[in-house]
């Protein structure tokens, strides 16, 4: 994995090698093995390189064609380098080394932007034709790796996080009100938005042509591209099983050594299954467990595991860890305000490693392809659900449930709903319209943001997906939004901080298509989450861990917020964010604080978010800030 940025101008105002130094300087945590810098005319492109294949110097990057035509500035890895370089070289191509992102270069040469189709791979590159004066970026299908960008009057500049782009001193950074509105409900902008109203976000499976005439964008590969597959469930069974461990197999390819990171749920036990049996050595696999707070603890189940296949097991033990640092550091890394506090154990987890390994497997994606949130489950007795939710005395009964009538009158309100795509999205939030994230803001802002419907992106995918059933759409939601949007990105940008890549074998092109084209019912069966999933890992994984409940991988923040962080998030939040900022009604924020303390109202998620808005105005945006309303 590496960083790469770049500096496109077509007027006067050329990019020059101190620009693209400074660029390039800011991405040093993603390839701390060297950085580089080329500029020719109007184009310039910098590469932080973190070395994985071909070690040598045939392998750097920027990288320019053998005719001098093309270059090419590369983050990610391509799976199936080797074939390609094999059909590459019998149609007369040479290579000076062994990197894939040489392979990419000369397939880019000889297919042009249809070879992006052919990539089976994690990736973010850009490709400057000379002869032509036109730069391509490209991203991956799913969009595991990052890529933003902001347009210029006659250009542009990229890199894969936005600190590099704002280091270009070409972009004004200013707030995107419907991203702010977003965010407040889900913790993160969507889609193409970032924070910045300048900057951009390129979609997974999209391109961009960069030419002197403007921009076009173009989609190679999406979800509704996927055939529907019709095989039986024993047929599905063996081909789930075959897929991933090709795909296992595939991503083991390095020229450093690989790790995975063992939670002992089902997906990262099916990675080491298949990894362990594979890899040419001891694997090596990686548990934590944090001391001094309240966190799930999987080492017990993970440490089975690893007996299991025999790999070499480290347990991390984190304690003592300043939390208000942590929390701080990670705002800089992701350069815009987070909300989900998953990145504090995999952050934390990195840095115990101590660059023991340069490469990890991590298990996203097999919940959003196999159907593994409770969610799925409520969609698929959305019939039940909704006729409690219509039926006289709903709310009667919700008073004497013994479980938690809160939670249950929000299923029933959300299942009330005729509107699919607000349905989608409030299933992957705790705020509610009724009671908006938007009341502690300060009724400038307010006005400011709620002219902009933040439940737009879930909509359009709704739409997209009509002819689906409720549960796979949720599923092809869960794999436009959460999965780019969300939960990518945290795992980006904690493990690339450490200068770590994480490889996503569920996410492999073939096992992926393969699960998108599968109905949900294969998926979700008799109240049973990753029906399919289980049963093909049956015999192959320990049944405790086939049939344990899912514990997820969290932090417990909202117990923070009353405990160990309150004093921490009051003095940022009240003392001092809300004079400096302005975004926040003091009387509001302490009216969330107090209710949430003294447990009238369960205010975690709300004031987390708050907080990481705050901190990274502090750090991003005083004394700069411009509001794009």
């Amino acid at each position: 994995m590496c960083g790469i940025c770049g500096w496109l101008e077509y007027g006067e105002d050329r990019p020059d090698v101190a620009g693209l130094m400074r660029m390039t300087a800011t991405l040093a945590h993603r390839g701390p093995d060297r950085q580089n810098v080329w500029v020719n005319g109007p184009v310039g492109v910098g590469h932080s390189r973190l070395s994985i294949l071909d070690l040598s110097e045939t392998g750097n990057q920027p990288m320019v064609s053998d005719d001098g035509n093309l270059v090419i500035v590369f983050n990610g890895e391509i799976y199936n380098f080797p074939g390609l370089r094999r059909e590459l070289e019998a149609k007369g191509h040479r290579f000076r080394g062994t990197s894939d992102t040489e392979v990419a270069l000369h397939a880019f040469q000889e297919w042009g932007p249809s070879t992006f189709h052919r990539f089976n791979g994690i990736f973010a590159l850009a490709i400057w034709n000379h002869s032509r004066q036109e730069l391509v970026l490209a991203r991956d299908r799913l969009g595991v790796k990052p890529l933003c960008y902001a347009t210029l009057p006659r250009g542009i500049v990229f890199g894969s996080e936005a600190k590099a782009v704002l280091a270009s001193e070409r972009v004004r950074p200013s707030i995107d009100a419907a991203a702010l509105h977003e965010y407040m409900y889900f913790g993160n902008a969507m889609g193409r938005k970032t924070m910045f109203e300048q900057i951009r976000n390129l979609l997974p499976g999209h391109w961009l042509l960069l030419k002197a005439t403007g921009v076009e964008e173009n989609c190679y590969w999406s979800c509704d591209k996927v055939p529907a597959v019709l095989d039986d469930e024993e047929t599905a069974v063996q081909r789930v099983r075959a897929l991933l461990e090709s795909a296992v197999k595939r991503q083991l390819v390095s020229d450093v050594p690989v790790g995975a990171f063992l939670s002992g749920g089902v997906d990262s036990s099916s990675l080491v299954a298949f990894a362990s049996q594979h890899y040419s050595g001891r694997l090596k696999t990686y548990s934590v467990g944090f001391e001094g707070e309240t966190w799930v603890n999987e080492l017990p189940k993970a440490k089975q595991v690893a007996a299991r296949f025999g790999t070499d097991h480290h347990e991390l033990h984190i304690r003592g860890a300043s939390l208000p640092t942590v929390i701080e550091t990670l705002v800089r890394y992701h350069d815009e305000p987070f909300g989900d506090a998953a990145n504090i154990p995999l952050y934390l987890m990195c840095g115990a490693l101590q660059r023991q390994t340069k490469v990890v497997l991590q298990g996203d994606g097999g919940d959003e392809l196999f159907g593994g949130y409770r969610r799925y489950r409520l969609l698929h007795y959305f019939r039940f659900w909704a006729t409690v939710g219509r039926a006289p005395g709903a709310d009667r009964w919700l008073r004497s449930w013994r479980g938690n009538p809160r939670r249950i009158g929000r299923i029933l309100e959300i299942f009330g709903l005729k509107d699919d795509g607000l349905r989608m999205a409030l299933l992957l939030t705790t705020e509610t319209p009724t009671e908006p994230p938007t009341r502690v803001l300060s009724a400038e802002w307010r006005r400011k943001i709620e002219k902009f419907d933040p439940f737009a992106r879930f909509r359009e995918i709704n739409e997209r997906f009509s002819e689906k059933d409720r549960v796979q759409r949720m599923l092809l939601t869960d794999l436009n939004i959460l999965l780019p949007d969300t939960f990518l990105p945290k795992v980006d940008r904690p493990t690339m901080a450490w200068g770590i890549e994480a490889r996503v074998p569920f996410l492999d092109n073939d096992l992926a298509e393969y699960a998108i084209g599968l109905p949900a019912t294969l998926k979700v069966r008799r109240g049973t989450n990753k029906h399919l999933l289980r049963k093909a890992m049956r015999g192959i994984i320990p049944d405790e861990v086939l049939d344990g409940t899912k514990t997820g991988f969290g932090a417990p923040f909202s117990k923070w917020l009353r405990g160990s962080l309150n004093k921490y998030a009051r003095e940022v939040l009240l003392e001092t964010g809300s004079g400096a900022s302005g975004f926040f009604d003091r009387g509001a924020m302490e009216r969330c604080f107090k209710d949430h303390e003294e447990k009238r109202s369960e205010n975690g998620f709300l004031l987390w978010k708050s907080l990481q808005l705050e901190l990274w105005h502090r750090f991003y945006m005083r004394n700069k800030v411009a509001v794009a309303s």
